[in-house]
């Protein structure tokens, strides 16, 4: 189905009150330098105009802090000659002088002053490889729970995420313990559209584990009925044995040698973390959708430049282009991915376009690229289906929170509880409910501070999931089901 047409993005912009809080008080733009044709509304069938090009896959390393995510992750970038031989000699030497050796692979990502200093990541770090049959882009996500904001930020873009889970006796333990982070980042994971997951049992080499399969198998049997609770399917988990510092089980299989498997068969015949990668069908893309780029950075360089994720359609160069909420019209005067610049970018590429005719108060958090005829929706009001995780206490009618939608982070109201979902029928219970609790499926109504960007989760599943968190708690996550775009309420007759 076509999102719902919206005003004429050649009228003058609209004032700010399609902003946030912030931009509210600015005065109306002027007229937009660039301006709409007819050709410009014209549908064009991607099937004529886009080349055949690799698959781009973007993944994420998630898990509790000290797993060895960044370790795990830049192992696999130096196997993948994406690390500079004279520069990782040049660091190997500085963190040698420092008494870093245990963090020398970490410390080759966290490159700000604080992540170096505590050998703790903090931001998503970015980088990428490519493979005869895929193109991936890596993120590295911070595990510490002060940071799950922008976790959430990296998990939003995956489609494959990799747990990685220490087997150090104590350190498993104590993540998957309720006050670990590694059940959060599996509810999150889900919650954000992360298609496959992919479970590393790392420091299999640590003295206490010494390659035990029984300590293996004990850690799969534990976190096994988590991943079914959440949503994830046997088909779309893969575990596998790895020992990041060392690099076994990444790019190669486990060697023969001291300290590694080879006294203990049953790992000689484990995929490695690339060969399953490499192993995942195609994923489905959405090009056949009106554009929809979510918008994550901005920045100015000879001009407007911002980057996000394609999650429908496709964009190509001098092609006129909508931006929501603002509602302003730009014209794309560059393309690039992974630093190579492009005619073309589908659903499913990360990217970086050149915008002209575009300024910074143009774009802000939770902006979204659109075509012209088929803009994204914008609302502050929608109906969404709730599944309540870990509530501290009950949530009634009036409960405040703060929601992650895309790239949005927003204080939410859950203004009406409509209807109670019986988990078993899923079918709607006649009464509504006066409260809901750990457990509980529901249909609720959701205000928003102002209006912002989203889509109902049967058209673009990536703009019409959420996840709601409380303090440093995830309490729900949900999917929307129905916006409201106009003034009044959504009534609890008409969300089917």
């Amino acid at each position: 189905a076509k999102p719902a047409e919206a005003a004429k993005p050649a009228e003058a912009a609209k004032p700010a009150e399609a902003c946030k809080a912030a931009d509210a008080a600015k005065p109306a733009k002027a007229e937009p330098t660039i301006h709409l044709s007819k050709e410009d509304l014209e549908d064009v069938n991607p099937d004529d105009v886009l080349p055949p090009t690799k698959d781009q896959v973007c993944i994420v390393f998630v898990g509790h802090v000290d797993a060895g995510k960044s370790t795990m992750c830049a192992h696999l970038l130096l196997e993948m000659d994406q690390i500079d031989k004279r520069a990782w000699e040049k660091h190997r030497a500085e963190v040698s002088e420092k008494g870093k050796d245990a963090w020398l692979f970490a410390l080759a990502l966290d490159t700000n002053p604080e992540e170096r200093d505590k050998g703790k990541t903090i931001d998503v770090g970015r980088s990428s490889f490519e493979t005869e049959k895929k193109r991936y882009i890596v993120l590295d996500a911070p595990g510490h729970k002060a940071y799950v904001s922008n976790m959430i930020g990296g998990a939003s873009q995956a489609d494959v995420a990799i747990l990685v889970i220490s087997a150090r006796r104590g350190e498993f333990e104590a993540g998957f313990d309720k006050a670990g982070q590694t059940r959060e980042h599996i509810l999150l994971c889900k919650s954000t559209g992360v298609k496959k997951l992919i479970v590393a049992i790392n420091k299999m080499d640590d003295e206490t584990v010494n390659w035990s399969i029984e300590r293996y198998n004990e850690i799969g049997k534990k976190i096994t009925p988590f991943l079914r609770s959440v949503g994830f399917s046997s088909a779309d988990v893969t575990f596998i044995p790895t020992a990041g510092f060392l690099g076994f089980g990444l790019k190669n299989p486990i060697p023969g040698g001291p300290g590694s498997g080879e006294s203990h068969p049953w790992t000689g015949d484990r995929e490695t973390l690339l060969g399953v990668l490499d192993g995942f069908e195609s994923f489905k893309r959405p090009v056949h959708q009106p554009l929809r780029i979510i918008l994550n950075e901005k920045f100015r360089d000879m001009g407007m430049v911002v980057s996000g994720r394609v999650e429908g359609g496709f964009v190509r160069m001098n092609q006129k282009v909508l931006i929501m909420p603002s509602r302003h019209v730009a014209e794309v005067s560059g393309i690039s991915i992974e630093e190579e610049e492009t005619e073309f970018a589908k659903a499913g590429d990360n990217v970086r376009l050149r915008l002209r005719g575009a300024e910074e108060e143009d774009i802000y958090q939770g902006s979204v690229i659109c075509h012209p005829r088929y803009p994204v929706r914008s609302a502050k009001q929608f109906a969404a289906q709730l599944v309540i995780l870990d509530a501290k206490h009950i949530i009634s009618a009036g409960y405040q929170a703060v929601i992650h939608l895309h790239s949005i982070v927003e204080e939410i109201t859950i203004s009406a509880l409509l209807y109670h979902i019986d988990r078993k029928t899923g079918k709607r219970l006649k009464q509504p409910p006066q409260y809901l609790k750990n457990g509980d499926i529901a249909i609720v109504r959701i205000d928003c501070s102002s209006p912002i960007c989203m889509e109902t989760y049967e058209e673009y599943p990536n703009l019409g999931r959420f996840t709601i968190r409380d303090e440093t708690k995830t309490v729900a996550m949900g999917k929307i089901l129905k916006l409201n775009t106009a003034a009044g309420t959504v009534s609890s007759t008409d969300d089917n």
